[in-house]
This record gives C-alpha cells, structure tokens and sequence, in this order.
C-alpha cells in the first residue's frame, strides 16, 4: 500500500522502537519487492530486513528446500512445514503441535506469515530474529530432534545437492548459521496483507457487508479490541507486539507457586534452556516470565497478529480456544481472574449479535489466497455455535462479578469506524448501517 503522507518518519521510529533501539536504522539500499500486497508498507519492510538479510532468489530458494526437508529432523519424520503448512495459513491446526516421535509441546503453533514484521518471535519472544527462531525447533527433543548444531550441519553436509547449493549460495560449506539464514530468507517472502479489508479500507464501500463493517466498529468501540490490535498506518499486523496476562493459562494453573518454582530453575539468557522449559514443560504457562524472570511477566503471552485468523484456530498459546465465538466469550466476560491479569482485561457486555458482527469482521482479514478455506472454517466454525464452554452472559453483562464499566461505543450517525479510509486517513466509504438484519 501507498504510506500517506508524513507518517514514514513515525512509521520508522515507532517501529524501530519495538525493536529496543533508541536511534532510527541506517539506510538500507536493497528496495522492496514490487509485488507488496495493499496491507504492507513499503516502509514496514525495509524496517524488518536487517542489512545483508535480504531474500535473494537463490537464498530463498535454499530456505524453501530446507524449509519443506524432513531430513533436517533427527529421524526423517518431520521438518519446518510439518507445523507451518500452508493450508492450514501456515500453522498446523491442531491445538498443539506434534514433533518427532508424536511428541507433543505444549504450545499452539503461530502463523509465520508476516513473522518477518515481528519485534520477537515466538509466543514468548525468546527469539529475537527469524534466524535465532528457525535454529531452535531443530534442536527441540520434542521437534525436530536434533541433539547440537554439529548434529545437524553434518547430515546436511552429507547430502551431495545441498553440499554443492551452499557453496554457490554462501560461497562456503554448510554451517549452522547459514542454514538459518537460508531459512530466513524464505520466511521473509511470506507475508499476507491482501484482504477483503484492505480493499474496504482502501476505498472498495462494496468489499464488507453490513455486519462485518458493524464488526469493524466494534471492534474499535464496544469490544476495546484495538487496545492490542490495532490496525492502522502503525500497526498493519493488527498486533501491539506486546505481551500480556489475558487468563487463558489461569485456568489451570497456579500461577504464584508455579512462578516461585520458576525462580529456582530459569537461568536468564540460556535460550536452549528456556525453549524446552516452554514446550516440555508446565512452566510453558508463565510465558514471558521464562525470558525475563519479571513478576509482571507471568503467564504473559505475545499479542498475536489478526491476519488470517480465521483460518488459523484453534486459538491461544495452548490451542485451547476452538473457534472465534469462544475467543469472544472469553473475552466478553474478562477473561479469567488471576493475580497477574492484565489490567486492560475487563468485561465488554456484546449482545449476541454484536459477537456475531465482530467475528463476521475478523474473517474479513483471511488474505484472498486463504479464501476458500477461510469460507470453510466459516462454516465449521458457525457450525459449533452451540458449544460455548467459555462463555459466560451474566458476568458479561455484569449481573454478577465486579469487572468495571463498559467501554464506550462510538455514535455510528456521527463517527463510525468503518467510515475510516487508509489505515487512519478518510475516505468515501459508504458508513455502516446501525440495523440489524
């Protein structure tokens, strides 16, 4: 999409920000793909490619390769798609993802589309960058299997074609971190911003309908979902990058104990450590907590981005939300009480219906790729309307618990959400109607 004028400056800044950085990044001289859909700046991603990382064809093709091989895996059984296919918005669909042997993690699989524009990676952001991220499944014992770098480097060495791809790629013989850079650079082509929304947002009046521009609303009015997801000229990804105690863990989980045990185990800064604790263990609830050993830290989860949400359930960091309906219910009624919980984490007191709307817009964000599959996850997840195991109408609605006032929702005849043009720009967009059908 075209940036309007005069936000790259706080584009960069703000974005470079999340990063940890105090100064903006030097000039990058490699420019942008030319084929950037609608929902991704320009400027966004020369922020995102450091210097010397940029996709090269031939790079991208290696990463691909390794991205799809299973020999990278200890026994043959499983590579990077194996929890990032394609079909599935590049996730797996399963509540938790399944490594070698059948073993089980005890994390849902996040999308890497768009991974590239992310602050940190992984749930908990123990990774910093797509190369940390690509080198640790490989070593997981419940992923790929492998027991060191060496491990690995020595069975890609042995086979004759990638021998020969990375001497002409890299110039040299295989080594561990141009492997992850390989697959860097595949991981920096997949990014989604070709939406129904970003046709609307972009001028299309016809691109939403009447309950889905409703949605939209919404979601920047009653239901506060753009405290956190926010879409706009700053935030594309519909994410603040951030992280936060929603209650999802505080089910089953007591939190304090667990954090006391965590104390006396975590050892700050060892990130092979960290990862198996987070996947193998029942510490994998304290979230960020893990990384940074800070009490505010404890069961927060990083906000995932909305793009292609429909389609990438089942929800949260544990799998444990099926469809959009029960993500709304959970956040309709505040989540659940911990001594953690976030203190944004109120009830929202949506009508039925106005669940309905927010989750006929969430849909909106499927990219047109995804979108045959997303009017199948439509329909099965509509299809399990009725099972509502999160959902709780009289804390909701405040007729029991004490979980403060209503967000405000704004007057849709003077000011409506869906009326706002690119990404925080107007724009001659026929308004919602405020009827329900």
């Amino acid at each position: 999409m075209r940036t309007p004028p005069g936000v790259a400056l706080p584009l960069a800044v703000l974005l470079y920000a999340l990063t940890g950085h105090a100064q903006p990044p030097p000039k990058q001289a490699v420019p942008p793909p030319a084929d950037l859909p609608p929902g991704v700046s320009p400027v966004l991603w020369k922020l995102a490619v450091p210097e010397g990382a940029a996709p090269t064809p031939e790079r991208v093709s290696l990463g691909q390769k390794l991205f799809n091989d299973k020999r990278l895996s200890v026994d043959d059984s499983t590579s990077c798609s194996t929890c990032h296919d394609e079909k599935f918005g590049f996730t797996d669909g399963k509540p938790v993802s399944e490594g070698v042997k059948a073993q089980k993690v005890t994390r849902n699989s996040p999308t890497i589309l768009n991974a590239m524009f992310n602050a940190s990676q992984f749930w908990d952001g123990r990774a910093a960058t797509l190369e940390d991220q690509a080198k640790l499944p490989i070593l997981n014992p419940r992923e790929m299997g492998q027991p060191n770098p060496e491990a690995v480097v020595a069975k890609v060495k042995a086979i004759p074609e990638y021998q020969a791809e990375f001497r002409k790629v890299f110039n040299r013989d295989v080594n561990y971190d141009d492997l992850a850079a390989a697959i860097g650079a595949f991981e920096r082509t997949l990014y989604s911003g070709n939406a129904r929304f970003d046709r609307f947002i972009m001028g299309d009046a016809k691109a939403l309908n009447d309950s889905e521009r409703r949605g939209w609303a919404l979601f920047n009015g009653k239901g506060r979902c753009n405290t956190c997801h926010a879409g706009n000229v700053v935030s594309p990804l519909f994410s603040d990058q951030k992280f936060h105690n929603i209650g999802i863990a505080a089910h089953k989980q007591d939190f304090v104990k667990m954090a006391r045990e965590a104390l006396k185990v975590v050892r700050t800064g060892d990130e092979k450590q960290i990862d198996e604790l987070a996947l193998q263990t029942n510490f994998s609830e304290l979230g960020r907590f893990l990384v940074t050993k800070q009490e505010n830290d404890v069961g927060a989860f990083k906000t995932p981005t909305l793009r292609n949400i429909g389609i990438t359930g089942p929800y949260m960091h544990d799998g444990s939300l099926t469809t959009l309906w029960d993500v709304m219910d959970h956040y309709n009624k505040g989540g659940v009480a911990n001594p953690y919980l976030d203190g944004g984490m109120q009830r929202l007191g949506l009508t039925e219906g106005e669940i309905d709307d927010v989750v006929a817009f969430l849909f909106t964000l499927t990219d047109e790729r995804f979108a045959s599959q997303g009017t199948k996850r439509l329909a099965e997840q509509r299809a399990r309307k009725g099972q509502r195991p999160e959902r709780d109408t009289a804390v909701a609605m405040g007729k029991k618990g004490n979980l403060g006032d209503l967000a405000p929702n704004p007057d849709l005849d003077v000011k409506n959400p869906a009326a706002i043009g690119v990404y925080g720009t107007e724009a001659s967009v026929k308004p919602a109607s405020t009827k329900k059908p």
